[in-house]
């Protein structure tokens, strides 16, 4: 099996360093790897971004751990390695189905907070939208990210109703996603969840979650989700997110759960595990050794 990092900026013989223990570490358990050029990849400049890929003689299974990509970006990557025969452990659909909560949401709505989604950025259509909610808070943020740094200003909406308000944080969403917004917006249903602590340089409230790696639709790691915090001991019912886990329409895969301070644990959202990142409490070689151990071949 091989890991497809990205390279250093400067440097395409050089790994990105962010992943350069996750490398020593995959090598030193049998991993093959092979360096891609992110910032090629994303100016859809393929054969620059795969010219220190080499051709395989058979099929090699491959995961990709680097930075976000569109599904149109992750389709081109997915194309140009399979022309190398090696092949990414999930297809375009798949990555896309967890990488965009409106392709998962059917599957997850019975635990996960309500939702809804327009690609139409029209203060007429994102009124109509947040109308749904009537009153109660809510959250904004695109099909793959929140501005959940700037929780005052560009993420919360304490009043669904607020026309004003609603317009204000989502203009500023907007205007801070940029070139980089996904597709629309999605409404969500904001949670009362269990306070953890608050982020020490953003002052964002953090709550207690955890991010669960799936592989295979098993669990192979579950890591607090933040790095600040102390999160005790907690007794979490695994069952049903592994029931929902298996129609999840893909092989590696991540659930992010958080407690709702009723005890509930719910489901905040899905990603493609290859580009979740590891948190900083992460051990490393358990993660490599869990995934070595359920993608043998």
């Amino acid at each position: 099996m091989r890991i497809i990092f990205c390279d250093a900026v400067f440097d395409s013989k050089t790994i990105e360093p962010d992943y350069e223990e996750e490398k020593n570490i995959a090598v030193d358990l049998g991993f093959n790897f092979s360096l891609i050029s992110y910032e090629a990849l994303v100016e859809n400049e393929l054969n620059t971004a795969l010219k220190f890929v080499p051709n395989q003689d058979k099929i090699e299974t491959a995961f990709y751990r680097g930075w976000m990509i569109t599904p149109q970006q992750y389709e081109n990557l997915y194309e140009g390695l399979l022309k190398k025969n090696i092949k990414l452990i999930n297809d375009p659909e798949s990555y896309k189905h967890c990488h965009y909560l409106p392709n998962s949401y059917d599957i997850i709505k019975t635990k996960t907070p309500k939702s809804n989604w327009t690609t139409d950025l029209t203060d007429v259509s994102i009124l109509k939208l947040a109308q749904d909610f009537g009153k109660s808070p809510i959250i904004v943020k695109d099909y793959v990210k929140s501005e959940k740094h700037h929780w005052e200003d560009a993420c919360f909406i304490p009043n669904a109703s607020d026309s004003n308000n609603v317009k204000t944080i989502v203009h500023n969403f907007i205007k801070l996603r940029g070139n980089t917004l996904n597709e629309g917006i999605v409404f969500r249903a904001f949670e009362e969840l269990e306070f953890l602590t608050e982020h020490s340089k953003s002052g964002m409230p953090l709550t207690k979650e955890f991010r669960i790696f799936f592989g295979n639709k098993k669990i192979i790691q579950v890591f607090n989700y933040w790095d600040e915090g102390d999160y005790g001991t907690s007794e979490i019912d695994f069952n049903e997110f592994k029931a929902l886990a298996l129609k999840i329409k893909s092989s590696f895969f991540t659930m992010d759960i958080a407690q709702k301070k009723t005890g509930e644990w719910i489901i905040m959202e899905l990603g493609d595990a290859q580009v979740a990142g590891l948190p900083d409490n992460a051990n490393k070689k358990e993660f490599y050794s869990a995934l070595n151990m359920n993608f043998k071949t």
